[in-house]
């Protein structure tokens, strides 16, 4: 089944990162983007993840974006990232609680916290491919690599 979004613009945000400086939708603009969603900080397939995001500098060598978000604060995400090393971006989706994981389709209410969903968003803004897996499921890398175009 296609995700609702794929074809369309990618919903606007403005979200803080793991340092307080604010990034949105429009500071992408011009670069592709790989939005990812987890569910909880610390948790181990998020911080798996985090840990093979963080090591797979091939991802970005082209110019793309890698922005990972959650519903943890802030602090939280600063913590995750110290303790992991991780110099990317970490979204805190905070507050108003789950609003941006909302707007993309991925947030689970009765939970409070995003699925574990995957958005590439092309130069334009535009949602050109979206990957959900169970929460339980860590992602391939090698499914972010075909996206970005990068050789195997």
């Amino acid at each position: 089944m296609i995700h609702p979004l794929v074809g369309h613009d990618a919903p606007d945000f403005t979200l803080s990162d793991q340092d307080g400086v604010p990034v949105s939708l429009t500071d992408l603009r011009g670069s592709e983007a790989l939005i990812v969603f987890v569910p909880f900080a610390f948790s181990p397939v998020c911080t798996y993840e985090l840990e093979q995001l963080r090591d797979a500098s091939d991802l970005t060598a082209g110019g793309a974006r890698i922005l990972i978000v959650n519903c943890d604060s802030t602090y939280v995400n600063q913590e995750w990232a110290y303790q992991n090393k991780f110099e990317g971006t970490l979204l805190s989706d905070f507050w108003p609680h789950g609003a941006m994981s909302e707007s993309f389709g991925v947030f689970d209410e009765e939970l409070g916290r995003a699925k574990r969903g995957t958005f590439h968003i092309d130069a334009s803004g535009m949602v050109d491919w979206v990957l959900v897996n169970p929460t339980g499921d860590a992602r391939d890398l090698g499914e972010y690599r075909k996206v970005l175009g990068v050789p195997a």
